[in-house]
């Protein structure tokens, strides 16, 4: 397993509050689950399912002729999850710990696939796409949520490394950041019957004794697709983070600085016939 997805593990694996961590996690799941037609018996397929909150609701729904399958490489958030389906006495879902671009189904396995914000982490989104196509059966749905292109500072991170030093930072993002690239990359596996609800949402942040990363970013995060910033000096990487928070500086308000967390809510349905040339 390569060094960012160890990175990833460890950061989940230290979150032992996750769904207390604000409202939207739980919000997001449910919201997510809702816009399918979920159906007693479906069999579905919950990637990147952290501490259970989308499966397990989703496990409540299909009732006991259904069956679940929640997959995640956080054992600690795996174990949370048990915990939870123990105390409810669930017996249809199983949970499994892999590497999501690594498992693999059975073509024609799942009547819904859900992946819960997510999907940006996945490297190579086309080809986990085309997996999801593969694995659901005719007439069935894949359902995602991914932050918008204003979200969690994105846009002024990617601005000031191309200012600075010419650098196009493959931000986490930015495969997903717009309806248009959620659309497009949908249509090039075969979904069709798209549909994008975008949720406006977000807090304010004290820069006063804050330590959050989006205040004092300096090029510390998750880059899946690679991270050139990772090339800087160190007076290169302090030249970063005096920049970016001079400019966060200049968006604070008496109630502090507004960190966006507007997020797409993205159904769309294998209804291709299955010889369909994919991508």
């Amino acid at each position: 397993m390569n060094e960012y997805k160890q990175k990833v593990i460890a950061f989940f694996n230290h979150r032992t509050a996750y769904d207390q961590e604000g409202e939207w996690h739980p919000k997001e799941a449910r919201k997510l689950l809702n816009m399918v037609p979920v159906k007693k018996g479906d069999k579905i397929l919950d990637i990147a399912t952290g501490t259970g909150l989308l499966a397990i609701d989703a496990a409540q729904k299909i009732g006991t002729t259904g069956h679940v399958i929640g997959v995640d490489f956080s054992p600690v958030m795996l174990n949370q999850a048990r915990e939870k389906i123990t105390a409810l006495g669930l017996n249809n879902i199983e949970l499994i710990e892999s590497d999501a671009e690594l498992i693999e189904f059975a073509s024609n396995s799942f009547d819904a696939i859900f992946c819960c914000s997510a999907l940006v982490f996945i490297p190579d989104i086309p080809a986990i796409l085309v997996k999801w196509y593969d694995w659901l059966k005719f007439g069935g749905y894949i359902a995602f949520s991914t932050p918008g292109e204003t979200a969690y500072m994105s846009s002024l991170q990617m601005e000031i490394c191309q200012r600075l030093f010419n650098i196009k930072l493959p931000h986490i993002l930015e495969p997903l950041n717009t309806p248009e690239k959620c659309r497009h990359l949908l249509q090039r596996v075969g979904f069709r019957d798209i549909k994008i609800e975008i949720q406006p949402s977000g807090e304010y942040l004290s820069l006063t004794g804050n330590n959050n990363p989006f205040l004092n970013w300096r090029g510390e995060s998750f880059y899946p697709r690679g991270n050139p910033l990772l090339e800087l000096s160190e007076m290169e990487l302090e030249q970063l983070q005096t920049e970016y928070r001079t400019e966060i500086q200049k968006l604070a308000t008496p109630e502090g600085v507004w960190l966006d967390r507007t997020t797409y809510y993205v159904i769309a349905r294998d209804i291709l016939p299955a010889l369909i040339l994919r991508i």
